[in-house]
C-alpha cells in the first residue's frame, strides 16, 4: 500500500484536536470527534489491507495480526515502563500499587 499523506494529515488533525481539548483550549470542545475520525481513518487502512491481501490470495489472518502486534506491543511495553518509573518516583504507595494493576491488565 502506497503512503498516502493526505491520509496522513487527517491523522494528524485528528490527534491535535484530542489534544487540544484535553489542553481544554477553546473552540476544541469536540475533542471525542478526533478520537472517531482517527478510528475511521485507522479502519480504512486495516480494511485497505485486508482486502489487498484477500485480492492477491496472500491473507493470512495470523500474519495481519502478528503484523498489528509488531507495531504496537514495542510501544506499549515502552510506555508501561516509563509510566512505572514516573510512578515509583512521583506516586504514593496505593497509587502506585493501583498503577500496576492497571498495566498488568493493560498487557494482559
Amino acid at each position: 500500500m502506497q503512503f498516502r499523506k493526505n491520509i496522513n494529515s487527517l491523522r494528524a488533525l485528528a490527534v491535535i484536536s484530542v489534544v487540544l481539548f484535553h489542553f481544554k483550549i477553546g473552540g476544541f470542545g469536540g475533542g471525542f470527534a478526533g478520537v472517531d475520525i482517527f478510528f475511521v481513518i485507522s479502519g480504512f487502512l486495516m480494511t485497505g489491507i485486508i482486502v489487498n491481501g484477500l485480492h492477491n490470495q496472500n491473507f493470512s489472518l495470523l500474519g495481519f495480526y502478528a503484523s498489528r502486534a509488531r507495531r504496537i506491543i514495542p510501544a506499549l511495553l515502552t510506555l508501561c515502563a516509563a509510566l512505572l518509573i514516573f510512578g515509583f518516583v512521583y506516586f504514593s504507595l496505593d497509587d502506585y500499587r493501583e498503577l500496576i494493576r492497571a498495566i498488568k491488565s493493560s498487557l494482559l
